[in-house]
């Protein structure tokens, strides 16, 4: 019974982490979708916007990997789908986050080829 419990809070962190990463996600694509428009921060993180066109696109299509008829199944696939894919948003963010949170990196490497 103790290693039931024992995997159940291993499994209980780990999604934890992962409900973390999205809410991450989610918190920095807009600035950073921000600080690319306004020239603050290059070069662009392309496979973060990839990523978050990805789960737009399949939050919005037709196309399910399970129907929605289907109601709990079908709407739990497209969490896990939508957050898998917010996992990816918030991993590309790495350097963004970096450059973020100490004000170094991406748009140095600019201002010393000019």
């Amino acid at each position: 019974m103790a290693q039931k419990g024992g995997n159940l809070k291993t499994r209980l962190r780990r999604r934890s982490r992962v409900v973390a990463q999205i809410a991450r996600a989610l918190r920095l694509f807009v600035p950073m979708l921000r600080d690319v428009l306004r020239g603050r921060y290059r070069p662009v993180p392309w496979p973060a916007m990839l990523w978050m066109l990805a789960a737009l696109a399949y939050l919005v299509s037709p196309l399910d990997l399970i129907p929605d008829v289907l109601v709990l199944v079908g709407v739990l696939d497209d969490a896990v789908i939508v957050g898998w894919l917010l996992t990816r948003v918030d991993a590309a963010l790495a350097p963004y986050r970096a450059w973020r949170e100490g004000g170094v990196g991406a748009n140095e490497d600019d201002a010393s080829t000019t």
